[in-house]
């Protein structure tokens, strides 16, 4: 005499669990994975500045952030490198750029207040140079702001010969066992707000006749280098205003 088996197993598999959450993926979002502007690296670049100043940095130190700020694509990746500092532990971490002007609102002018074809204000304009050379020169716009390292490098920038979109604009320069030189039209105001440690921060200072020429305050350090900021003679802005 055969046993039947019964069709039923003896301990039958629990049945699925609805609603159950999922496990979380990981987090391919937030504000870390947000891309740095121009205006977060240069606010980086300003504490890294002034703990050098400071000597909470060394040279070689502040040379290897430098050039990690300028190759970071995220702020995530920007504030580890001022993770250990005073300016560091009072910020929060750097957030996103307030969104620019949109089309239309941006402030056109050059010397004399000329639009050239409705060019926009453009953002900071980034001119690095880590153990190299970078230059920028001829018919080029120049914003508000412009930020130029020299990291055992060699940076030149020539505005003779550029179109300002903004009265006021703001070189932040610096230069670490390198060299910065910069070349301004004669009738321009310059303004200086650097120092050199162990190196050379020399700007002379001028005002322009024309209160509506551009006002160019050139500021940052220069630490075992040098920056140097030229007046050319002979080199000038036309008032495209007048003509």
């Amino acid at each position: 005499m055969s046993l039947e088996k019964s069709a039923e197993p003896e301990h039958p598999a629990p049945a699925p669990a609805t609603g159950a959450p999922s496990p979380a993926p990981a987090a391919a979002h937030g504000p870390g994975a947000v891309r740095a502007s121009d205006a977060d690296r240069d606010r980086i670049a300003d504490i890294l500045r002034e703990a050098l100043a400071e000597g909470r940095l060394e040279p070689d130190e502040h040379a290897e952030r430098l050039d990690a700020l300028y190759r970071s694509k995220t702020l995530g990746e920007l504030q580890p490198l001022i993770g250990d500092l005073p300016a560091g532990q009072r910020s929060q971490p750097p957030g996103p750029a307030a969104p620019g002007p949109g089309p239309g609102q941006g402030r056109d002018m050059s010397f004399g207040g000329h639009k050239h074809g409705g060019i926009r204000v453009a953002g900071a304009k980034n001119v690095v140079a880590v153990f190299s050379s970078a230059n920028r020169a001829g018919t080029w716009r120049v914003g508000s702001k412009v930020s130029a390292v020299a990291v055992f490098g060699y940076v030149e920038l020539d505005l003779t010969e550029a179109l300002f979109e903004q009265q006021h604009v703001t070189i932040n320069a610096t230069s670490v066992f390198g060299g910065v030189e910069i070349r301004v039209p004669e009738n321009v105001t310059l303004r200086s707000n650097g120092s050199g440690v162990m190196g050379g921060f020399e700007v002379r200072e001028r005002e322009a006749t024309d209160l509506r020429a551009p006002v160019i305050t050139v500021q940052g350090a220069a630490i075992m280098g040098s920056v140097e900021v030229k007046a050319i003679e002979g080199k000038r802005l036309r008032d495209l205003g007048n003509g």
